[in-house]
C-alpha cells in the first residue's frame, strides 16, 4: 500500500476553508442520534438484564455481546461503504442501532437480550465508521484536528450525560420509557442521511482494511492510541474500586473528560498549523505519567491531579493519531482509518479491563497501575519509529 502524507498548511486567517458547512451540520443529527441511542443504553442494559434475573453473569454477557458485534461490524463497514456508499450503511446502522431496542420493551429475557446487543453493536459499528469515514471528507484538510474535536464534542456530550440518565430513567420512570427514547434517537436521525452527500467513489486508489493491516503508517499511530485506550477502560471500570475515597473518585471521573474535551480542541488547533505527528510522542508519555499518578490510589490529590494529566494526554492522543491517520490515505481510504482507529479504541479498553482485572487480583491496585504505566510505555518504540519517519518525509 502507497500512503501519502499530507502536511497541514498554516492558518494565514481569512484563506481558511469554512469549517461549519450545511453537509456537517446535517451530518451532527445522525452523529448525536447515534450517540444518544448507544450511549443512553449502554450502561441502562445490562443493569436491566440483572435486575431481570440474570445476575452479574447476565450483565456482563450483555456488555460482552455489544462490544463483540461492535469490533467485528468495524472490521466489515469498510468493504460495505466500498460497495453500498456511506448513505446506505450509515442508514442500516442508525436503524439496528435502535429498532432491536424497542424488543426489550416486549420481552426481558436473556436470549433477547443478547441478540439486541448484538444487533445494536453493529448497528453502532456502521454507523459509526460509516458516519465517521464521511465526516472526515466533509471537514477541510487544512482544519482536520479541529473539525475532529469538534466531532469529539458533539458525540461526547451525550456520552457524558447518557450513561447515567439511562440508569436514572430506567429505575425512576420504567424500562420502557428508556427503550423508546433509545430507539427513537437514532431512528429520527434516519431523515436526515439522504441529505448528505455519498461519496462511493472517492478519490485516490482504493484502500481496503487488509491494505491497513499491512500499513505501518497506519499501524504506528494506531498501536499508540490503543495503549492511551488501554488504560482509558482500565480508569472507567476500576477507579471507583481502587480509590478509596468516592469523593476523590467523583471528582476525578469528571476531571478526566473535561481535560479529555479541551485537550482534543487545542490539540486539533495545533496540528492543523504544524501538523499532528509531533503530538503523538508527548500525548504517550503525558497519558503514562497521567496513570504513575493514579497508582498513588491513597491520595486524593494524587488522583484527580492523575485523572487530569491522563485527561489531557488522552485527548491528544485521540485527536492526534486519528488526523495523522486521515492525512495518510487518500479519501478512498477514510473508511479503513476510522475502523482501525476504532477498533484500537475499544479493544484497547476491552482487553486493558480485562487483563487489569487478572492481574490487580494479585498484585493489587496501585502495582497494577504501575505495571499498566510500563506497558504504556511499550508503545515508545512505534511512537519514535513513527515520529522519526514522519520527520523524514
Amino acid at each position: 500500500m502507497t500512503t501519502t502524507i499530507n502536511s497541514p498548511s498554516p492558518e494565514t486567517g481569512s484563506d481558511r476553508p469554512p469549517l461549519l458547512t450545511r453537509a456537517l451540520l446535517l451530518r451532527f443529527v445522525s452523529l448525536l442520534g447515534s450517540a444518544v441511542g448507544f450511549n443512553l443504553l449502554l450502561s441502562a442494559v445490562p443493569l436491566y438484564a440483572q435486575e431481570s434475573g440474570g445476575g452479574d453473569h447476565a450483565a456482563g454477557l450483555a456488555t460482552g455481546a455489544l462490544m463483540l458485534a461492535t469490533v467485528v461490524g468495524e472490521l466489515a463497514t469498510p468493504a460495505l461503504t466500498a460497495r453500498y456508499g456511506y448513505r446506505v450503511v450509515l442508514a442500516a446502522g442508525l436503524v439496528l442501532l435502535g429498532a432491536p431496542a424497542l424488543v426489550l420493551a416486549a420481552t426481558g429475557g436473556m436470549a433477547a437480550v443478547v441478540v439486541v446487543c448484538l444487533l445494536r453493536g453493529l448497528g453502532f459499528a456502521l454507523a459509526l465508521v460509516a458516519g465517521g469515514a464521511l465526516t472526515a471528507s466533509l471537514i477541510p484538510a487544512e482544519r482536520r484536528g479541529e473539525g475532529l474535536a469538534l466531532v469529539g464534542l458533539v458525540s461526547g456530550l451525550p456520552s457524558l450525560f447518557g450513561l447515567p440518565l439511562g440508569v436514572w430513567l430506567g429505575q425512576h420512570v420504567g424500562w420502557g420509557w428508556v427503550f423508546a427514547i433509545g430507539a427513537a434517537a437514532p431512528l429520527a436521525a434516519v431523515a436526515s442521511v439522504p441529505a448528505l452527500p455519498d461519496r462511493t467513489r472517492a478519490a485516490g486508489p482504493s484502500v481496503g482494511l487488509r491494505d491497513g493491516l499491512r500499513s505501518g503508517a497506519l499501524l504506528r499511530p494506531a498501536t499508540v492510541f490503543a495503549a492511551t485506550a488501554l488504560a482509558a477502560g482500565i480508569i472507567v471500570t476500576f477507579l471507583p474500586l481502587a480509590v478509596p475515597s468516592a469523593t476523590a473518585v467523583a471528582v476525578a471521573l469528571l476531571v478526566q473528560p473535561g481535560a479529555m474535551t479541551l485537550a482534543r480542541w487545542l490539540a486539533g488547533r495545533h496540528g492543523d498549523r504544524r501538523g499532528p505527528a509531533p503530538l503523538v510522542l508527548p500525548a504517550l508519555l503525558v497519558s503514562a505519567a497521567g496513570v504513575l499518578l493514579l497508582a498513588c490510589t491513597g491520595s486524593a490529590v494524587a488522583v484527580v491531579a492523575g485523572a487530569a494529566v491522563f485527561g489531557l494526554g488522552f485527548g491528544v492522543a485521540q485527536n492526534a493519531t486519528l488526523a495523522l491517520m486521515y492525512a495518510r490515505v487518500p479519501p478512498s481510504g477514510y473508511g479503513t482509518v476510522t475502523a482501525l482507529w476504532n477498533v484500537a479504541y475499544d479493544g484497547g479498553m476491552g482487553i486493558g479491563a480485562i487483563a487489569f482485572g487478572a492481574v490487580a487480583g494479585g498484585t493489587g491496585y496501585p502495582w497494577a497501575l504501575l505495571l499498566t504505566a510500563a506497558v504504556m510505555l511499550a508503545a515508545l518504540a512505534p511512537a519514535w519509529r513513527d515520529r522519526r519517519s514522519a520527520a523524514a518525509q
